[in-house]
């Protein structure tokens, strides 16, 4: 063998160190972010207040007197949570502390490390609130490099502390370099048989091909969808384009992406006031064949995107097709949020969405789409299901259509003015 258990105890931590790189289980990351941004939103709030600062938490966004400040998924803090992990396993290590000091050590880290986030965020907020929201982006990157910097200083300064030179661990250093000597050995290892050198190589290729196998044998019987895409409205009133913030960009890996509002005056039911004035916001983003994981497009739902922004749901009234012409019905799911604007008023939203794939199964072709009403939450079943029955990226789109009204809207009557407007914003062409 080359060089038994201690060898391996040697090369545990490198070994293992390996897999802080290793995202976090959707199951463990999700609530830690959504619940980390509406902390760090409601801490930076509370001390602007408390400094004499007007703000207003609107869930993970906060209202200053310059306009509106959001802690994304950026500037939760999980990153920097997952930096100072990182960072303090590390000096752990190359302090050969204690089992018991190294807790010590990543449980100070990751204190060290969400009080520099608090502080970033406060920051930002205070800027955008004495100066404009333009000096956020200027002060947005250089504050999250603060914060690294710090959790590293920090942490070098507790890991000093902790291995504080004592005669016990003057004596385990002694008693370490003459067993290093002794086990000097260990790093003169031989070469592996070629035997070895092949068979890991047949491994490599036998998984594969294997993979590659295993998803063309169920491609085999997709077939294509109908070819849609956006046709925005730039001639409507108050027709403008919405930046789409780099973090969600970063986020979808989306390869083509665009958001825009405009005004409109909804068509009069009965029952409903006549020419309701609305603000139509709608976004479109598209993912080429292979080009992400078929996650992506699920990923960006008014269900969980609207609720961030300080929308309460009311409703999901489930999926409904919708004709976008005379040879085309899409699928929407219909939800409807509430926004309290303060001093009793409040503003409505009824949010349509569609998420599609270039190829589906020919025997359920909509088993799987977003909005075929099993939306599921792709936590790890979901996940498994995808990988099990051979499911991969095809090419995929996703459409939101979000109609805002100063009055509730029944769901007949939104879902009949979604009908009427759908038509003006989707064209098709043959594959």
């Amino acid at each position: 063998h080359l060089g038994g258990n201690r060898a391996l105890r040697h090369f545990a931590f490198p070994i293992c160190f390996i897999l802080v790189a290793v995202p976090w289980p959707t199951p463990i990351e999700a609530p830690l972010v959504q619940g980390l941004m509406r902390l760090v939103a409601a801490v930076a709030t509370e001390t602007l207040t408390l400094f004499g600062i007007p703000a207003q938490l609107e869930g993970s966004l906060i209202r200053v007197n310059n306009g509106v400040v959001g802690v994304s998924e950026a500037c939760s803090g999980v990153r920097s949570l997952q930096t100072s992990l990182m960072i303090g396993l590390l000096f752990g290590e190359l302090k050969r502390l204690t089992i018991a000091r190294r807790w010590v050590l990543v449980g100070a880290t990751l204190a060290i490390a969400l009080v520099a986030n608090f502080a970033r965020a406060f920051f930002l907020v205070w800027i955008a609130a004495t100066e404009n929201l333009s000096a956020v982006e200027h002060w947005h990157d250089i504050a999250g490099y603060a914060i690294v910097g710090a959790v590293f200083l920090g942490t070098l300064a507790m890991a000093g502390i902790l291995a504080a030179p004592d005669a016990k661990q003057r004596a385990d250093r002694q008693s370490n370099a003459s067993a290093s000597r002794r086990h000097a050995r260990l790093y003169t290892f031989r070469l592996p048989p070629s035997a070895f050198i092949l068979l890991s190589c047949a491994y490599l290729l036998v998984v594969e091909a294997g993979v590659e196998i295993w998803y063309r044998w169920h491609e085999r019987s997709f077939v294509a969808t109908t070819n849609w895409s956006v046709r925005w409205p730039e001639s409507a009133p108050g027709f403008r384009e919405l930046p789409i913030d780099d973090n969600v960009r970063s986020t979808l890996r989306c390869d083509a992406g665009r958001e825009a509002a405009w005004h409109a005056s909804l068509a009069s039911l009965p029952n409903e006031p006549a020419a309701l004035p609305t603000n139509c916001t709608m976004f479109f983003f598209r993912w080429k064949p292979g080009s992400a994981s078929i996650l992506r497009a699920r990923a960006h739902r008014p269900d969980i995107c609207l609720p961030n922004t300080g929308w309460r749901m009311t409703h999901d009234d489930s999926v409904r097709k919708y004709a976008a012409s005379p040879a085309l019905a899409l699928p929407f799911r219909h939800f409807r949020f509430v926004r309290d604007l303060g001093d009793g008023r409040k503003i409505f939203a009824q949010a349509f969405f569609c998420q599609s794939e270039d190829r589906v199964p020919a025997r359920e072709p909509d088993r799987f789409d977003a909005t075929s009403g099993r939306t599921g939450n792709w936590m790890r079943d979901d996940r498994v299901r995808v990988v099990r029955e051979g499911l991969r990226n095809q090419g995929q789109q996703v459409m939101e259509l979000v109609l805002l009204t100063p009055n509730e809207l029944k769901r007949g009557a939104a879902e009949t003015q979604f009908a009427r407007l759908l038509p003006q914003v989707i064209q098709t062409s043959d594959k």
